[in-house]
């Protein structure tokens, strides 16, 4: 019978530690743990924490009743890994103080991660996970890119006071911000002057349209096909997500744009595999269990398309 492959702590410890700082995924759609692969999460219609039943009550009367509800869904985290295998020659002859193995499993951890910054990345500019009303897309001068013609204070907060649950948090690619960092507004906003030229710092922005943070998403990605000369696209494109984010949300209560089902820890291991070179070798594995998903469409807003 085969054997389950074997989980080594050390590496375990070090796919769980290891983190890429550039990436936002965690922050965009935080990770909540469940049960078990398969489980059931919550989908809220906002609307009925906004409507008023009658709550006078007569002096020996029973207080009206109210209920509160939400479309169960139900999903399964989904397995992504990698395997690298490592020569014993490689292990045997590395220099003093250097793991093969340990900057194998950083390596892995590192794309594993890559692959849901990206997931999350597509989700989060798709208009698709929006509600109506909840998304809009910027055309010619209304860009920010514009500098002379656009308004993104307007935009943005517009955008802000359109939505039920105001949003607490803005992501937007390194590309937006920079465009968004020097708008004359933005800069005016922050020198208090006339002055148009100059770069403003994240929490300022955060700060300006009442928010608690605002991340900016550095990731490039590859869309080349393997062997072919390297084609780099930004991961977060050109959009503006306004998300209302609730760190105690979890999978059965609490309204938050985004979530992220995690089923265990991360994991990794290695084994011996006689296949590999002329001695053998370790097959080195990192691996997690995750799902993404949109629990409040209502809970964010999109700008679309935010610069040129």
């Amino acid at each position: 019978m085969p054997t389950p492959f074997p989980i080594d702590p050390v590496q375990t410890g070090i796919a769980i530690a290891y983190r890429n700082t550039r990436l936002i995924a965690d922050e965009v759609a935080p990770r909540v743990p469940v049960g078990k692969e398969a489980f059931k999460y919550n989908v809220y219609d906002l609307g009925q924490n906004f409507t008023i039943p009658d709550t006078k009550v007569g002096r020996k009367s029973k207080p009206n009743e109210a209920s509160f509800s939400a479309k169960e869904e139900t999903a399964s985290t989904e397995d992504f890994g990698l395997d690298d295998p490592i020569p014993n020659s490689d292990i045997e002859n590395a220099p003093d103080n250097h793991d093969p193995i340990s900057q194998s499993t950083e390596g892995l951890t590192d794309l594993i991660l890559l692959d849901r910054e990206v997931r999350v990345a597509n989700m989060v500019t798709d208009a698709s996970n929006y509600a109506t009303g909840y998304k809009t897309t910027l055309t010619g001068a209304d860009r920010f890119s514009d500098f002379t013609n656009s308004d993104p204070v307007g935009a943005i907060s517009d955008a802000l006071d359109s939505m039920i649950m105001r949003a607490n948090q803005m992501t937007l690619s390194r590309l937006v911000f920079s465009k968004l960092s020097r708008h004359p507004a933005i800069v005016k906003s922050y020198h208090g002057t006339s002055g148009d030229k100059g770069i403003v710092p994240a929490q300022f922005i955060a700060d300006l349209f009442g928010l608690d943070r605002v991340l900016v998403g550095e990731a490039f990605v590859n869309t080349s096909k393997k062997g072919q000369t390297p084609t780099m696209a930004r991961a977060w494109g050109k959009s503006i997500a306004l998300q209302y984010i609730d760190p105690l949300a979890n999978t059965r209560n609490r309204v938050t744009h985004m979530i992220t089902a995690e089923f265990g820890n991360r994991i990794s291991g290695y084994e011996y595999d006689r296949n590999i070179g002329t001695r053998g070798g370790q097959m080195n594995r990192v691996a997690e269990s995750v799902k993404e998903l949109v629990v409040a469409d209502r809970g964010g807003y999109l700008i679309e398309n935010a610069v040129a």
